[in-house]
């Protein structure tokens, strides 16, 4: 569908998803080096999760600004297709990342799995939203709700993220002034 507010939640939600990853990999990249790295990690997280919030404005931005000038989706069979096959691999992601998160006990992938997760969930919804407009088009507004709910879907993640790792970066600041 063009003109979704949906689809550009979407498709915010796989760069972040891509982004979340790449820190997950960094961080389990060099055994060695975990430990000595925690504390760019919690940076890195802390960024993540401004990244989040700032994109989840732009998402509901969209999405609000689309429901309030009654912005109507076009159907297109490319990103029908493209949500079937990223729901599917995002699901099957989101299953691993949680099995290897319980596996190392590590909350990092843990967390990434969930953020894999919600991908899966939106890009179905693109397809539930997509097949409903189709077959009723006075229900027009159901892709700008969707992408309403990604963004605050996205935007509650990154305050999550960020209330969890500030009182670690600060915790970091006061070890190393100790040391």
């Amino acid at each position: 569908m063009r003109n979704s507010p949906s689809s550009f939640g979407f498709a915010f939600d796989a760069t972040l998803d891509v982004l979340s990853s790449v820190i997950v990999l960094w961080r389990y990249s060099n055994a060695a080096a975990v430990h000595s790295a925690h504390r760019e990690y919690i940076r890195a997280c802390v960024v993540l999760g401004v990244v989040f919030m700032l994109s989840s404005l732009c998402i509901l931005g969209k999405a609000i600004h689309d429901l309030s000038t009654k912005l109507l989706p076009e159907v297109d069979n490319f990103l029908f297709s493209v949500s079937v096959v990223s729901g599917l691999l995002c699901a099957v992601l989101a299953g691993l990342k949680f099995w290897l998160g319980r596996v190392l006990t590590s909350r990092a992938l843990i967390t990434d799995g969930f953020n894999s997760l919600v991908g899966a969930i939106m890009g179905f919804s693109i397809l539930i939203s997509a097949e409903v407009y189709k077959n009723h088009a006075d229900v027009w507004f159901l892709d700008g709700t969707m992408g309403v709910i990604i963004g605050l879907i996205i935007l509650a993640y990154g305050v999550k993220l960020l209330k969890d790792m500030v009182p670690r970066v600060r915790q970091t600041r006061n070890y190393e002034r100790f040391e």
